[in-house]
């Protein structure tokens, strides 16, 4: 199903929105759409939503009779808060969404031989109405080979190099289980990534409810949303591993000029498994076993 505009889809289509879990695929480009949408479709999730410009050609996965297509320009100021939103206003409340750009993949404990539905009825069941992911950065290891910094079969991540500050509030206080975190190639090349940008947390995985609103820095307005446990133990986090930061470090005339290679001596090839990320501390099952 395609959709011409984000206000035909919502007075049209919004019904692949009543059941989840929901992915919304926020398209900024042609780089590697299709890999994104079959991850995402073996994953589990019951539709996806992609987003994209019109000129933007979409590989054939889309034909799956649970993606949904809508016409919607994702570089426009604003873009990824807006349409995320519109799609809260939307569904019912207490469905399940997770929202990504292509070249980016979510993993989760076990989602091997788990599903993004399991991951979501389980957070459910510890009272949880949000995910904290962690956005890890890939790289092509050869960008000889691969100018763009894009390679999945070449795809290399940090394995050290990632820490959290303390979050405050805008009085000064201590925000209550939230954090700051950085890393990866945000970190290693901040000189490039305005200070806005540089966290690499988001809360990409959550649960609609009337009146939630996502903000421009991939936090939400409910506190409780930002949280990365619960109070009495640890929760259930997930990684999603983005070849974004790269591609766009590359494609910065400002920036692709100072980089050979993303490599250093803490590089390692990604192994597109769940517990790579798991060994490495970039996502844990919490109480998930």
């Amino acid at each position: 199903m395609r959709h011409d505009s984000l206000r035909a889809f919502l007075a049209k289509g919004a019904g692949v929105l009543e059941k989840g879990p929901v992915a919304l695929v926020l398209v900024e480009d042609a780089v590697e759409i299709a890999s994104t949408l079959r991850h995402h479709l073996d994953s589990g999730f019951r539709a996806i939503v992609v987003f994209a410009h019109p000129a933007i050609a979409l590989p054939a996965e889309v034909q799956d009779p649970r993606v949904t297509v809508v016409a919607q320009d994702m570089l426009a100021d604003g873009a990824f808060p807006g349409v995320v939103n519109a799609c809260i206003a939307a569904a019912p409340q207490g469905t399940w969404m997770v929202y990504l750009y292509n070249a980016e993949y979510l993993f989760y404990p076990f989602c091997e031989h788990r599903s993004v539905g399991e991951m979501c009825q389980f957070a459910q069941e510890e009272r949880r109405d949000s995910i904290l992911t962690y956005v890890v950065d890939l790289y092509a290891g050869d960008l000889d080979r691969h100018p763009t910094a894009v390679s999945i079969e070449d795809a290399h991540l940090d394995r050290m190099g990632y820490y959290a500050l303390t979050r405050r509030l805008p009085d000064g206080r201590i925000a209550e289980r939230q954090l700051d975190f950085f890393g990866g190639l945000r970190w290693r090349y901040e000189e490039h990534i305005p200070p806005a940008r540089r966290r690499i947390d988001r809360v990409a995985i959550f649960r609609t409810r009337k009146g939630l609103t996502l903000r421009p820095d991939h936090s939400f307005d409910v506190p409780e949303y930002n949280t990365y446990a619960c109070p009495w133990h640890h929760s259930i986090t997930a990684a999603l591993c983005s070849f974004r930061t790269a591609k766009a470090l590359k494609r910065n005339p400002g920036s692709s000029f100072d980089i050979a290679t993303f490599r250093w001596p803490n590089s390692v090839p990604f192994a597109w498994h769940s517990q790579q990320l798991m060994d490495l501390g970039l996502m844990e099952p919490g109480q998930w076993f």
